[in-house]
């Protein structure tokens, strides 16, 4: 296998949104996307006392894009305008298509304040193209035990296919665009080729550990790579515990016009998304 070289090398940049400690790694001054993703916060580990709810993301509307979480540990209620309501545990990801409008919110689940815990996460947001931005939106609550797993044989690597295939192996998640989405977990030693579509952009995010890249350089906690356009793959080695999520996806190439929670590929269509969003097209919600 030719492996990919590295593009950027982005460190997460620590932010707090309330009582939840972020890193962002996408977007950032270098780094505005890597089409097709838009965003990336990785958020906590953050520990809660019991009572208390480290996320309470109130109700705001999303257009255009699609906001996916990763939950690695504890525990988020979602609910949105469509009358979804999702239970996120551990293990569990929840893909959901903005398309035309909708008015969501992240509070922890009531089990979780009630019993405190470690809350942590990636959000990821994923741009639609131009042809399905105004889509009907969707709500894919899918569940860790509907994620299928691959392990070594020495079972010291293994992966969770969210999206897209691994081997023989296919995620669940419906996708618009061609996306790869792989969480992967090394033991120290443990070692992943890992093939990359040619035609997609790609870029791996080191959640902790330290992380050997194509027999080269090591990498560690909070670091994002983003990997060039020039091989078929990419191999992983664990120099201790790590968790990685893996990303490829098809680029898009349309212009992008981005206004807080709103992406569109004009100034003009975002001008639309507020003035439908504060006549209540894209719903209802109070919560």
């Amino acid at each position: 296998m030719t492996y990919r070289t590295v593009a950027h090398i982005i460190q997460g940049e620590p932010m707090q949104m309330g009582q939840t400690a972020i890193k962002q790694a996408l977007p950032t001054v270098r780094v505005q996307q890597i089409d097709p993703f838009l965003l990336l916060h990785h958020f906590g580990p953050t520990s809660a006392e019991p009572g208390v709810d480290p996320l309470a993301v109130g109700p705001h509307p999303h257009r255009g894009f699609e906001p996916v979480t990763f939950l690695y540990s504890g525990g988020i209620r979602h609910r949105d305008s469509r009358d979804n309501t999702g239970w996120l545990n551990g293990g569990d990801v929840q893909w959901m298509t903005a398309g035309r409008g909708i008015i969501h919110s992240e509070m922890a689940s009531p089990q979780f304040v009630e019993n405190g815990g470690v809350m942590e996460g990636i959000q990821l947001w994923i741009n639609l193209p131009k042809s399905h931005k105004m889509t009907q939106p969707d709500y894919q609550d899918i569940k860790s035990e509907q994620i299928p797993a691959w392990t070594s044989p020495d079972g010291l690597a293994s992966l969770r296919v969210v999206a897209g295939q691994y081997r023989d192996i296919k995620g669940p998640a419906r996708t618009f665009t061609p996306i790869l989405a792989l969480q992967v977990s090394l033991e120290e030693g443990g070692e992943i080729d890992i093939d990359l579509p040619a035609d997609h952009n790609a870029l791996f995010y080191i959640l902790d550990g330290d992380v050997q890249f194509n027999n080269n350089f090591s990498y560690g906690d909070s670091t994002l790579i983003h990997l060039r356009n020039d091989g078929e793959g990419i191999h992983l080695k664990g120099l201790a515990t790590s968790r990685i999520l893996v990303l490829s996806g098809q680029p898009i190439d349309e212009p992008v016009a981005q206004y807080g929670p709103f992406v569109m590929n004009t100034q003009t269509e975002l001008l639309e998304a507020m003035r439908d969003y504060q006549m209540g097209k894209m719903g209802v919600y109070i919560d």
